[in-house]
């Protein structure tokens, strides 16, 4: 188990490249004044890891944010996604091109393909994958990103990309109490790419349960935090998202405790709940 002191405390890719061990989420943040407001007060509470898409339609506000942030952009983590209408080779490029300049910056941390084309939508579902592949290769190589990866790959969408010049670094993934995706998370894990886990949360439906209000009782501390606390615990990155400057300031108070191997198996072993349903090869965006 990595053992995380702070939220900026980091993981490393397969490339070498450092990641910060808790991102900050801005998934389902309106454009305007709350994304840039919920970003800075994010920057100010000590996040330096900032995950945003195309699809999240607020790359302007985070970009502003960022502007008025004030911080060293070589302390930032940033990470956006190339949205599904935009997989293949020259559209990536092109979407890659907006999204750099919707956010005004120069290059990106982490780049990632949102969802893999798949089987239920395309024939040549792979051949989809591979070329977005190719030109976020390209990117990289160019120094324009520091770092590629997909989200919502499971393992036969990954299959192909495994044989190319450059290699997955991350696998951003629904991951939650509930739902641990064991295949995806083993297959990724096996072939050292690190998992980031969208809707630790649940999208807060994980705050209601009462095996996780049990647990948190124990610790003094909130369902939220067990849940965050938990992805690290194994080993995933938890991307937690809000708008509200007390609960930002709380999910990162999760560096004081641990949680014991007991209460761990515990959490791993809840049945299905509160998931998004979607699933990659079946959803119809």
């Amino acid at each position: 188990m990595n053992n995380f002191s702070n939220l900026n405390d980091t993981f490393t890719l397969n490339n070498g490249y450092k990641i910060p061990c808790l991102g900050f989420g801005t998934w389902q943040t309106p454009d305007g004044d709350t994304a840039v407001n919920a970003v800075i007060e994010a920057v100010n509470l000590g996040y330096r890891h900032i995950d945003t898409a195309a699809a999240y339609k607020n790359e302007k506000s985070i970009g502003k944010a960022i502007k008025e942030s004030n911080i060293n952009r070589k302390e930032l983590f940033i990470t956006s996604k190339v949205w599904n209408k935009d997989r293949g080779y020259k559209t990536t490029l092109e979407a890659f091109d907006k999204t750099i300049n919707d956010l005004q910056l120069d290059y990106l941390d982490l780049y990632l393909i949102h969802w893999p084309a798949s089987e239920n939508q395309f024939k040549d579902w792979d051949n989809i994958n591979l070329e977005t592949w190719r030109a976020m290769t390209e990117l990289y190589k160019s120094g324009k990103i520091k770092s590629i990866g997909v989200s919502n790959f499971m393992p036969h969408h990954l299959k192909s990309l495994m044989n190319t010049e450059i290699k997955p670094m991350v696998n951003q993934i629904e991951f939650h109490a509930g739902f641990m995706q064991e295949e995806t998370f083993k297959y990724c894990n096996d072939n050292n790419i690190v998992i980031e886990a969208w809707s630790p949360l649940g999208t807060g439906k994980m705050l209601d349960n009462n095996i996780l209000k049990e647990i948190a009782k124990k610790y003094n501390k909130s369902a939220a935090q067990i849940c965050i606390k938990w992805c690290l615990q194994n080993n995933t990155l938890p991307l937690p998202k809000s708008v509200t400057p007390s609960r930002i300031k709380e999910n990162t108070e999760i560096f004081d405790f641990v949680i014991s191997e007991d209460d761990m198996k515990t959490i791993n072993s809840m049945p299905y709940f509160g998931g998004s349903g979607l699933h990659p090869d079946k959803v119809d965006f």
